[in-house]
């Protein structure tokens, strides 16, 4: 009996043990479970703030490079420089800076198809002065082959008396036939008048005239 009743004091106390140990086991919270879960929420956290902290920094950036693409175009661009003396203490906005630097490119555009074409004019002009220039040398050199030629050419006074002679009697016509009251009756005239008093027979016999004139003068 006494072995029997051990056995019974043992047996309710593994089974007290038992019932406070599932008891104790219940209210216990899932630790592993929740540090899990709070890791992933941890993690989501970070996760989150890295690509908002990056998408602000980015921002910044793009921000800074608009800020310092106008401050170089106002360094840039000289109208931008000169204010008006009413907006001079004012900051000029994003849309007159535009404005312009669109008007400084034009206007570069301008200046720039300006220097072309004075290129072009001084490219030919020195064509011209390099074809003078061989003409020139061929007269000097023609006058060094022929020292003596020359000398019994005709003055340039009597030389000036022809031309005179011929341009007195083209003026004459001229003068008689030419109407300049407006730029299109002197057009009309101008094209009438060499019609009629400029062809090869009427200027030479003008010519003609004209020297026989000054002959008589000499002689």
């Amino acid at each position: 009996p006494a072995l029997f009743m051990e056995n019974a004091r043992k047996g309710s106390i593994v089974s007290r043990a038992n019932s406070i140990g599932s008891t104790s086991a219940s209210s216990v919270p899932n630790t592993d479970d929740e540090d899990s879960d709070y890791h992933q929420e941890s993690y989501k956290e970070s996760y989150k703030d890295k690509r908002r902290r990056a998408h602000t920094q980015a921002e910044q950036k793009r921000r800074d490079a608009i800020k310092k693409g106008y401050n170089d175009l106002q360094a840039i661009v000289p109208t931008c420089e000169q204010q008006d003396f009413s907006i001079s203490s004012q900051k000029l906005s994003k849309a007159i800076v535009l404005q312009k630097t669109i008007d400084y490119i034009q206007f570069l555009h301008k200046e720039k198809k300006k220097q072309e074409e004075e290129v072009s004019t001084l490219r030919k002009d020195v064509m011209a002065l390099k074809i003078m220039k061989v003409n020139y040398e061929q007269i000097v050199k023609a006058h060094q082959d022929n020292p003596n030629e020359g000398k019994n050419q005709i003055s340039d006074e009597v030389k000036f008396n022809v031309f005179q002679g011929i341009m007195d009697s083209l003026f004459q016509s001229f003068n008689a036939s030419i109407s300049v009251t407006s730029f299109q009756e002197l057009s009309a005239c101008v094209f009438s008048w060499i019609e009629e008093h400029c062809k090869p027979q009427t200027l030479q016999d003008i010519v003609i005239g004209v020297l026989h004139k000054v002959k008589s003068q000499l002689y």
